[in-house]
């Protein structure tokens, strides 16, 4: 039985500020899937595109690009591609200004779960002037 003093309070939902999506693929033919989806994504929801990554880029193990969003718009954009991510993996996360936190404690996977390079996070925050 866990003691109740050692139980942390909730987290404030209200510390979220945005949301990422993160939409994967491997080869052309997945990148053509994404295309498709990116797409679909922009003519349905408010959302800010981000650049195609064709090579793996910061944390992110495989090519990507992603899509910024705000809390309102969760709420339809996440169970959507939860029935619509074409079989790519898709990686949502909440946007706290904690990018360790939001990226290895947080996320939400839909499909593969990737192994994301959080030291690079680690090392991003650690640098002069980054909170």
């Amino acid at each position: 039985m866990t003691d109740a003093s050692q139980i942390a309070e909730p987290l404030d939902t209200a510390t979220i500020h945005g949301y990422h999506a993160h939409i994967y693929y491997r080869n052309e033919a997945e990148r053509a899937e994404a295309a498709v989806l990116r797409q679909q994504i922009k003519a349905r929801f408010q959302v800010i595109p981000g650049r195609w990554r064709d090579q793996p880029v910061g944390p992110h193990p495989l090519p990507m690009f992603q899509m910024a969003f705000t809390p309102a718009v969760f709420i339809t954009l996440t169970p959507w591609l939860m029935l619509n991510r074409r079989g790519l993996t898709v990686l949502v996360h909440p946007e706290t200004g904690d990018e360790v936190s939001d990226h290895a404690v947080h996320p939400l996977w839909l499909g593969e779960v990737l192994d994301l390079n959080i030291d690079f996070l680690r090392a991003f925050a650690g640098r002069a002037g980054r909170a």
